[in-house]
């Protein structure tokens, strides 16, 4: 092997874990392929599921792991946008690839996922009756997730003990999920001939990032996320020393084109990252948004797109494609 396995790190929440069906009537992944003649080149001329040698798929969760290590093939009761992503780059780079998914569900941006370096920040929030609070949203390595503000102390304000009902402190922080996931992901290249046989350098190329519903599902996440979004891709180049890796997020399927309230805000910030958008000069040519809507028929990312795997699989080729265009003329090498 002589050139270095191309890396593309898979992180987000419940959807990018997957819950897209393999196996069960219509919606799933096998009546799509076999009957509904969808998506066939993950099969052979017999019916059987392909697996490619030339892209390898690892997945770890919350320090567990590797759950998954093998060729690239579908296996198992469940799917995310993993094939989808994978063949579409595996088609168009010479070079082997490894798809790493390092995720578990129900984590917000704001505050599992928020990266080292992390400010404090001030939300006002109201309630049904008009009434006003100042909070402070935690920093890296904070607890709990806000807390009332002192207005003479502003940002500086400490939290009272995090305690659980018996009075333990509750062992959890900002940013908690961000040093698991970072940290698998770390694991299993440090382990690289384990996890691609063979392997000796590796190269991170891109990120995936799938996420949002638990940040849609608190206006003050909402309000920081376009924020923590831009930190958080500064924070993932910096992290693997890959200053030039891509980076691709997919939007929450529920969310249209004007939707206000939080989910609105977290549409926002998604398109906001878009190099193409221009408001970050510095993300032009190297971080692309795919706006999933057209593809979720109709279903939510709280709802697990009711499990459909064309919803899954779509996705997948959507953020696939859009990182080939970011890696262009790159990819044709």
């Amino acid at each position: 092997m002589t050139k270095p396995v191309q890396v593309f790190l898979l992180l987000g929440q419940s959807n990018m874990v997957g819950l897209g069906k393999v196996k069960g009537g219509e919606i799933s992944l096998e009546h799509t392929v076999k009957e509904r003649k969808k998506y066939t080149y993950l099969v052979d001329d017999s019916g059987a599921w392909v697996a490619r040698n030339d892209v390898r798929y690892v997945q770890y969760m919350s320090g567990k792991g590797p759950l998954r290590n093998e060729w690239m093939s579908v296996v198992g009761g469940n799917l995310g946008p993993e094939y989808g992503i994978g063949h579409r780059l595996g088609n168009a780079i010479d070079a082997p690839v490894l798809i790493l998914k390092c995720c578990i569900g129900n984590r917000a941006l704001g505050w599992d996922l928020l990266p080292p370096g992390s400010p404090r920040s001030e939300f006002l929030s109201k309630d049904k009756s008009g009434n006003v609070q100042r909070l402070v949203y935690a920093g890296y390595k904070d607890r709990p997730e806000n807390w009332p503000m002192d207005p003479a102390l502003g940002l500086n304000t400490e939290p009272a003990p995090w305690l659980d009902k018996n009075g333990k402190p509750i062992d959890w922080y900002a940013g908690k999920q961000w040093d698991t996931d970072i940290g698998d992901a770390k694991r299993a290249l440090a382990d690289l001939g384990n996890h691609y046989p063979d392997a000796k350098v590796y190269e991170v190329a891109g990120f995936f990032f799938w996420q949002g519903e638990r940040d849609a599902g608190n206006v003050g996440h909402a309000a920081h996320y376009e924020k923590n979004l831009v930190a958080f891709i500064n924070a993932l180049r910096k992290e693997f020393n890959a200053p030039n890796a891509k980076f691709v997020c997919g939007t929450l399927g529920e969310a249209a084109m004007g939707s206000t309230g939080p989910g609105g805000l977290v549409l926002d910030a998604h398109l906001a990252v878009d190099g193409s958008a221009g408001k970050y000069p510095e993300f032009k040519g190297n971080v692309a948004t795919v706006y999933t809507h057209p593809m979720a028929q109709g279903g939510s990312g709280n709802g697990h797109y009711g499990g459909k795997a064309e919803v899954y699989m779509d996705v997948g080729q959507a953020m696939g494609q859009a990182m080939v265009g970011l890696l262009s003329p790159a990819a044709r090498n």
